[in-house]
């Protein structure tokens, strides 16, 4: 821009010398003073066109990298059903779900004994003798093989998902003929392989217990009975080479053990035997195996005073035999809910202290949790034996051990117990299993082994969707969230049963929603008249998943 001339207004005249020359200086300074500021403002407004259009050109640069060059994330596709089929075969009750592919849908593992998996997996070219244990990885969204590792048999247990958080480089441990196999979760390779420590039958689970050896690696302890007493061992969980000396938990053997932390930190072994609950300090058994192996353990002085003699033994339930513990959540400082001959109870997971009890005797089964309301503590899911092959299922409040929601089935032998899927609306949709009275004729199922899936959405609590009949023998059945946030699934392994060893196994999955068209809405209870079946499975359907 041109910068004009800087005329002034005339002044006044002025009388005498003095008064024109003091005009003029006055006039000379006003234009040479707005001269200035006209120059100023124009370097202003160039700086402010030059920083809007370095602005507009970066805001530009930024869209069009997100719309086309950086790609948007890509979600896996997956087949709504698949199963996969491995003829002349035998399986076991085990399966496990782990990213094993890393593309965010949990893949399955499970354990067949078998000749060959493929062609070009056989026992023969493993040097194995045949039929031999195979551990597989199937993939969560077509069910193909992401790995197999053949193993020696015979087949005792496995455990996954030791992986998390630990500094192991394996995620699952399988105990096979007289060898423990520590295989990585991405491709199977075997990482350790050790001799089962001797004259020791160890069980599952497998408890992983903190870093004792010092390699950095937090290491495991295997917990079993000689036939007599109820003994563990330390192993380390890099090497897999044995922690200490064998250790002595209790004079008698032990039916269930499980690992539990307190809320000051302490970890606790739980021992399950016919006299109750005990706990054993888990720095009380390091000392014992080896000196100086307690260090960094943590001590809780708050529960070692209920301690009732010098061997440590803390009692957390003494009423009754104990049938069944089982921990409310994944975390080794989940709450407790035990079975007992006579009543249910819940532990407090902090302080070891009853909760609450529930009178019953006739539990046949591990329970199960769920949400059914929205206080946000797990309720439990019960399955009682009642007159007439008839069992009653029941939600009880995690809080206070109300009964809140019971309906009676039927009860058909290998009927999977209850599970759940949680929702992102803080309720959960249950899964039970048998048959309803009102579906049949006659008071036992009409064909051997008849049983049906339903499930119960809490806000409808006055209906059940019912949805497949299965006749096959069930090994095990899983319901869960193979994508985060979405894709909830069911996962039925099934194979032959009874006398039979052998014969088709079969690993299904597929989409719960997939269940809600042709299933049926049935009524509990004789009102029936604002049951709406559309709405009822548009519900279902709308239903978002969460792995909370």
């Amino acid at each position: 821009m041109e910068t004009p001339d800087c005329p002034t207004e005339g002044e006044p005249l002025k009388t005498g010398e003095d008064g024109v020359e003091a005009g003029q200086a006055e006039t000379a300074s006003e234009v040479k003073k707005g001269c200035k500021e006209f120059v100023g403002l124009s370097k202003l407004t160039h700086w402010r066109t030059a920083v809007f259009f370095l602005s507009l050109f970066l805001c530009l640069t930024v869209v069009f990298a997100f719309s086309f060059i950086i790609p948007c994330p890509v979600r896996p596709q997956y087949q709504a059903f698949w199963n996969r089929t491995f003829p002349e075969a035998e399986t076991y009750d085990f399966l496990a779900f782990e990213d094993v592919n890393k593309d965010k849908v949990k893949d399955i593992q499970l354990v067949i004994k078998d000749n060959a998996t493929s062609p070009n997996s056989t026992c023969g070219n493993a040097g194995l003798s045949s039929p031999c244990v195979y551990m597989l990885a199937l993939d969560g969204t077509d069910g193909e093989t992401l790995w197999q590792r053949p193993l020696d048999p015979d087949f005792h247990w496995a455990q996954c998902g030791l992986n998390a958080d630990t500094g192991r480089k394996w995620d699952c441990l399988v105990f096979h003929a007289d060898q423990l196999s520590a295989l990585e979760e991405q491709n199977g390779e075997v990482t350790w392989q050790q001799k089962h420590p001797p004259g020791l039958r160890s069980e599952i689970p497998v408890l992983s217990v903190p870093d004792l050896d010092a390699d950095k690696v937090s290491d495991i302890a295997l917990v079993g009975s000689d036939g007599v007493q109820t003994q563990l061992v330390f192993l380390s969980g890099k090497t897999g080479v044995q922690v200490g000396s064998k250790v002595v938990l209790n004079s008698s053997r032990t039916v269930v053990h499980l690992l539990h932390q307190t809320g000051e930190g302490a970890y606790y072994v739980l021992l399950q035997n016919d006299d109750g609950l005990y706990a054993l300090a888990l720095w009380r058994i390091a000392a014992k195996a080896k000196d100086g192996l307690e260090a960094g353990l943590k001590k809780d002085e708050q529960v070692e005073s209920r301690a009732a003699n010098l061997s440590g033994l803390v009692p957390v339930y003494t009423w009754d035999s104990v049938r069944h513990v089982v921990k409310t959540g994944k975390m080794d400082s989940s709450d407790l809910v035990l079975v007992s001959s006579s009543e249910v109870a819940k532990v407090d997971a902090k302080t070891l202290q009853l909760l609450w009890t529930f009178n019953t005797t006739s539990v046949h089964s591990e329970p199960s949790f769920g949400h059914y309301n929205k206080d946000g503590i797990l309720d439990v899911v019960l399955e009682e034996d009642i007159d007439n092959s008839t069992k009653r299922v029941l939600i009880l409040d995690g809080k206070s051990g109300d009964t809140l929601w019971k309906v009676e089935l039927l009860s058909s032998s290998n009927s999977p117990r209850p599970t759940s899927i949680h929702t992102i609306n803080s309720f959960s949709i249950f899964i039970l299993w048998g048959l309803l009275p009102s579906t049949s004729n006659s008071s036992v199922p009409s064909l051997p082994g008849e049983r049906r899936s339903y499930m119960l959405y809490p806000l409808y609590s006055n209906v059940l969707l019912q949805c497949e009949n299965f006749t096959e023998h069930i090994v095990t059945f899983k319901a869960t969230l193979m994508e985060r946030g979405r894709h909830a699934a069911f996962i039925l392994l099934t194979g032959p049963g009874g006398e039979d060893t052998q014969g088709d196994v079969v690993v299904t999955k597929w989409k719960l929603k997939n269940d809600v068209p042709q299933s049926t809405v049935l009524a509990l209870g004789d009102d029936t008249s604002e049951i709406n079946d559309g709405n009822i499975k548009e519900a279902f359907e709308r239903l978002r998943f969460s792995d909370n």
